[in-house]
């Protein structure tokens, strides 16, 4: 399970947004479940997305599907780096250095 923040002025009406991006970069309408919004699509056999407690991050949760070929895999990384893009704001290079300086405090 992974935390990634929101960036600010993104967080009003995130839980929408998290909904509307899934069907958006995956075309797949998500399952609901107790407040997790879950797909499986390609190299995911299960993909849980909710809003953190504080309202300003999502909490995510995978599980892989290793019997997929290269492409399968290929796709799938590239539209869920793309669905954290548009969520939370900020770009993988943005994330790996948020997340560096987090773990070095």
């Amino acid at each position: 399970m992974q935390e990634y923040p929101v960036k600010r002025g993104l967080t009003k009406g995130l839980s929408t947004r998290m909904v509307v991006e899934i069907k958006n970069c995956f075309g797949v309408d998500p399952t609901v479940s107790g407040g997790n919004y879950r797909i499986s699509y390609g190299a995911l056999k299960r993909l849980d997305v909710k809003v953190g407690s504080d309202g300003k991050s999502i909490i995510i949760d995978t599980e892989s599907n290793l019997n997929v070929s290269d492409e399968v895999i290929l796709d799938t990384n590239k539209k869920f780096r793309k669905y954290l893009d548009i969520i939370t704001g900020f770009s993988t290079k943005e994330r790996v250095k948020r997340a560096k300086s987090v773990t070095e405090d």
